[in-house]
């Protein structure tokens, strides 16, 4: 049985982002996979790394947040709401991110997930990153929504490359940095002001996508045998 962790972020619970979120359900349920919500705005997620993650410290005089966390997580000390969504993270064969861009960005309360729970010495650390990260063989999937239209993004376009340009640090900085196989995402435009009927389309285009999944191409990401053992390139 696949396990599958959907990661939504949007603060109306109403909203198609939203929408989309529980479709998602469905259709991996519908498909007998195990299925999670972490609904970070529904669980008031606290988004902030802060001393407060670690119930006791290396080194109590100076923070160093990645260091605390090696510590934390050899110690088992870490905050309850990180060790909970670190444990949905590791049961997950796929993980889900369903979210709206802002700013050319996560939503901060999702950045701060990222933050909390991509842990130092679990997640990735040192020499171990791209395909020697430890979610190698765990598929990450991604929906997002905007405002903008389709014709806005492009390698000419007004704001350049969507997934590759300014979305680079979530895709490759992120999600390929620490292991996950990313596949192509999935881009709702123009949402908040499109009639119904192209929201209508939007949701089974994503529908369609789920059922299809195993189909959809992944991102290619930094092949570590073409650097050295500090990562120059070797061409």
């Amino acid at each position: 049985m696949n396990n599958v962790l959907i990661v939504h972020a949007h603060p109306e619970p109403k909203s198609f982002c939203t929408a989309l979120a529980h479709a998602a359900i469905e259709e991996f349920e519908d498909r007998s996979c195990s299925v999670t919500l972490s609904d970070l705005y529904a669980q008031r997620f606290n988004p902030v790394a802060s001393a407060n993650d670690f119930e006791s410290r290396s080194d109590p005089d100076y923070l160093v947040y990645s260091l605390e966390q090696r510590h934390g997580l050899k110690q088992g000390s870490l905050n309850a709401e990180i060790v909970r969504e670190v444990d949905r993270v590791l049961a997950a064969d796929t993980v889900v991110f369903v979210f709206p861009v802002y700013w050319f960005s996560t939503p901060a309360i999702l950045k701060g997930w990222i933050d909390r729970v991509f842990l130092s010495g679990a997640f990735y650390g040192g020499k171990r990153i791209y395909e020697r990260g430890s979610m190698v063989g765990k598929r990450a999937v991604t929906a997002i929504t905007l405002g903008g239209r389709d014709h806005m993004f492009g390698p000419r376009a007004l704001h350049g490359e969507l997934v590759r340009g300014m979305m680079r640090h979530f895709f490759q900085g992120t999600l390929g940095y620490v292991g996950f196989d990313v596949v192509e995402p999935f881009v709702g435009y123009h949402v908040p002001y499109c009639p119904d009927a192209e929201r209508d389309r939007i949701m089974s285009d994503w529908r369609a996508y789920i059922a299809t999944l195993d189909q959809q191409p992944l991102m290619k990401m930094p092949d570590l045998s073409k650097f050295d053992d500090v990562f120059r390139p070797l061409e």
